[in-house]
């Protein structure tokens, strides 16, 4: 274990090297907290671990291979010697036509965004609670809330996290273990720009029904997850707060 770190806070963020994890892991450098990038690709994770320097460190891990998500949450222990904080944020998209999505594609689907975040979080949890603490922070969207065509098993994987966090925040929280929940809305990431730039009646659809009139940045997505990871919300659990520019109340 590096005694260099042991009173630091230690957090796990999946999905880390890039987006809105990469924007959740340079705040929680900013606060002193030890970010630990999990990720399938090595040089985004080293090329991010780079960029956010000494308070950083990555393990790379595909999640999906369930079996090996024990030994990863061993190595951070036996490295750091805690965790404080999990973000549950590595996920994968699929838009495709209901009725043209296989079965294989839609478990695979359900595998990436709902089942690892069950396996990674039961082995997080067991260590946060011999130390009668923590905080757990899933990332959902709002397809969760909308009826969104094209979208059915990522729909479908997000919706599972939102009830998942009120169910784990049920069992958890008398342990000290809080749990909460982002619905990010159209953020301004790299993939998000891309597809709304080559579509522009549907980025014209999506501004006009955010009351903010334009997309997030994903630092203000960054700004509420380290409120909610923070001692500033600790009597705040099993929550689903919408990061949206009010698109979800929108009309």
């Amino acid at each position: 274990m590096n005694n260099k770190f042991t009173m630091k806070k230690v957090a796990i963020i999946t999905g880390g090297a890039s987006g809105i994890g990469l924007a959740i892991a340079r705040k929680l450098v900013q606060e002193d907290i030890i970010a630990i990038l999990v990720g399938r690709d090595t040089r985004k994770l080293e090329k991010a671990r780079a960029e956010l320097g000494d308070l950083s460190d990555a393990f790379s891990c595909d999640l999906t291979r369930l079996e090996e998500i024990p030994a990863l949450v061993q190595a951070v222990i036996d490295k750091y010697g805690r965790i404080d904080i999990l973000v549950n944020n590595a996920g994968m998209h699929l838009k495709k036509s209901m009725l043209e999505v296989t079965d294989d594609e839609y478990q695979k689907v359900i595998l990436t965004n709902q089942t690892t975040v069950f396996s990674l979080t039961k082995c997080v949890a067991s260590f946060m609670q011999e130390q009668e603490s923590g905080a757990i922070l899933n990332i959902s969207s709002m397809a969760s809330i909308y009826g969104l065509p094209l979208v059915i098993a990522y729909t479908a994987s997000k919706s599972a996290i939102e009830g998942m966090t009120r169910a784990m925040a049920a069992e958890l929280s008398p342990s000290g273990i809080r749990v909460n929940c982002i619905a990010p809305g159209f953020i301004r990431t790299e993939m998000s720009s891309g597809a709304l730039d080559k579509d522009p009646e549907r980025k014209k659809k999506v501004l006009s029904r955010t009351p903010m009139g334009r997309l997030g940045k994903p630092e203000e997505v960054a700004e509420a997850a380290y409120f909610l990871v923070s001692d500033a919300s600790s009597f705040i659990t099993g929550v689903v707060l919408p990061v949206d520019g009010g698109n979800s109340i929108g009309f």
